[in-house]
């Protein structure tokens, strides 16, 4: 599959994108709003400090309405063009598919985001 060392492989898996051994989030994938993005401050396995300075994740938020706006474009297509939608049920698709989909976006956001300013490092890496 993904290899480790890649950073697909810590967006994937949800790793520390230093040495892809620790976890990112304390949490696993949950739809309580206030544990879907609680990180550890370090890793647990290289104690890399993922908040790499004040309110480092606000950049998220980008990548976050990148993602946002992809996924709206597409289920608009698909439910235009695929199921001949009316406009009306069209964008309450897209509301419906944003919500549901929330969780999922605002944790690839941030492994998303601090993968942009990590690189892997072997000599990091327990393997």
């Amino acid at each position: 599959m993904v290899k480790k060392g890649t950073k697909l492989f810590s967006v994937l898996n949800g790793k520390c994108p230093r040495c892809h051994e620790g976890d990112f989030f304390s949490n696993g994938f949950t739809f309580k709003p206030s544990k879907i993005t609680a990180i550890h401050e370090n890793c647990p396995s290289c104690n890399l400090k993922y908040m790499i300075e004040p309110s480092f994740f606000y950049g998220a938020m980008y990548v976050n309405y990148g993602i946002t706006v992809g996924i709206s474009i597409v289920t608009f297509l698909i439910t235009k063009l695929i199921f001949n939608a009316s406009l009306l049920q069209a964008f309450a698709t897209i509301f419906l598919a944003l919500i549901v989909l929330a969780p999922i976006n605002l944790r690839l956001s941030r492994i998303l985001w601090i993968n942009m300013f990590v690189k892997f490092d072997k000599t990091n890496s327990n393997k």
